[in-house]
């Protein structure tokens, strides 16, 4: 009998990781249809491009050697499809809690579920150099980042290893329960590298401060990718608990799951209150990142707030990201999706706050920030500076012109409206 409730949990909690992985990699298409909405007409079917092709590179890099060097997986996932059954039933046996010990689930769930983490960060990266970078010089940077770069600081981070020897972030109080720092801050650092290097879009910053806006082409693209990101998100963080089948932590999945959506809607309405105070106007662009913002401030540990806490820590990340994105324009960086604010500058925020429930101290919080931010910006720049010298990383003027649609993929979106112009 008791044999038989260990088959039972096993599957259950490798069902749960299964489709918590699913739901996480929908976020792939939230980020598609973000990116696509924010950016111009002319360069939809290139940001369409990456996005896919980021996912795909993603998934092989990881599994070549990115989850070797993360988790000490071995190479190409030798073994990970093999299952000794009667030697889970003994590591069940063995636990000292019994059937409320620590979690035992499927190797290739644990791959499956760790992965698509991987594509988020990639996918940040995505929108943030928009509209006038190369989609080569891109997709090689997607193959370093993917397969190296994540893997390095998530060892780290969630499989508890020294950085270089020298001290380990664990032992410091460090904590990111599904990766407010680990994945997002991370994503965004690699971004502003590619930002910075790439310059601004050609009339986006005038004589005299002026900044100018560029809208995007598809407001309800964008705004469905922002549900398909939100409904993703109970994935992402509800599969961090890692297990499902007993009371407890069933209980835990509930109240991440109820945390994850609270800090959604009070980041959300957090932004879209400030964007009124300050332009006098319902910014719907605002009102989406804010959202984002708050699921982002809620990642780092979304198990110990009560849901007031939630809601308020989300509405102080959708305030942030609103400043955070007219801090950014006046400092000429870049960002057409807003990326580098919602997952870096809030994403710092969400490593900051946990302390405030416990479970980690702010002086390794803020090593852990810095360690995660420092490593990724500056391999991140040192691959871009390579990349630039070999194959250059921006298109001309006249591609940026014209859309990166028709120079990188030889086709448009909307040919019936475009006419190669928007």
């Amino acid at each position: 009998m008791e044999n038989n409730l260990f088959h039972l949990q096993y599957a259950m909690d490798t069902f749960y990781f299964l489709v918590c992985g699913a739901l996480v990699m929908w976020m792939a298409a939230g980020f598609a249809m973000l990116e696509s909405g924010l950016v111009r007409s002319k360069n939809t079917t290139e940001i369409l491009t990456k996005n896919v092709a980021l996912y795909a590179i993603s998934c092989i890099m990881y599994l070549v050697c990115g989850y070797y060097i993360m988790y000490d997986g071995g190479v190409f996932l030798s073994g990970i499809a093999d299952v000794d059954v009667e030697g889970v039933l003994g590591e069940f046996a063995g636990r000292e809690d019994g059937f409320e010990g620590g979690s035992i689930y499927s190797g290739a769930s644990d791959f499956f579920f760790q992965v698509v983490f991987v594509a988020t960060a990639m996918s940040i990266v995505s929108g943030a150099v928009a509209e006038r970078m190369k989609l080569w010089a891109f997709l090689a940077f997607a193959v370093v980042m993917t397969g190296f770069i994540y893997p390095m600081e998530g060892s780290w981070t969630w499989n508890g290893a020294d950085v270089f020897g020298m001290y380990n972030l664990g032992d410091l109080g460090f904590s990111d329960f599904a990766g407010s720092g680990i994945v997002h801050m991370a994503g965004a650092a690699a971004a502003l590298a590619g930002v910075i290097l790439l310059g601004a879009r050609k009339g986006k910053y005038g004589p005299n401060g002026a900044v100018n806006a560029i809208p995007g082409a598809n407001l309800p693209l964008a705004t469905l990718g922002t549900f398909i990101l939100w409904m993703g998100w109970f994935g992402f963080n509800g599969g961090s608990v890692l297990k499902l089948g007993d009371i407890a932590n069933a209980n835990a999945v509930a109240v991440v799951f109820l945390n994850t959506n609270t800090a959604a809607a009070g980041g959300g309405i957090a932004a879209l209150i400030t964007a009124r105070l300050l332009f006098g106007k319902a910014d719907l662009t605002m009102l989406l990142n804010g959202a984002l913002a708050g699921l982002v401030a809620i990642t780092a540990e979304p198990s110990t707030p009560t849901p007031l806490q939630a809601t308020i820590f989300g509405a102080v990340g959708g305030v942030l990201v609103v400043f955070s994105i007219l801090v950014l324009d006046k400092l000429k960086i870049d960002d057409p999706v807003g990326a580098i604010s919602v997952h870096g500058v809030v994403g710092l925020l969400g490593l900051l706050l946990v302390p405030v429930t416990g479970g980690a101290t702010f002086s390794g919080q803020i090593i852990g920030a810095l360690t995660i931010f420092v490593w990724v910006f500056v391999t991140s720049l040192v691959v871009w500076l390579i990349i630039k010298a070999v194959i250059g990383v921006r298109v001309s003027e006249e591609e940026e012109f014209e859309g990166v649609d028709i120079s990188e993929c030889g086709l448009e979106a909307y040919p019936d409206f475009t006419g190669g112009r928007s």
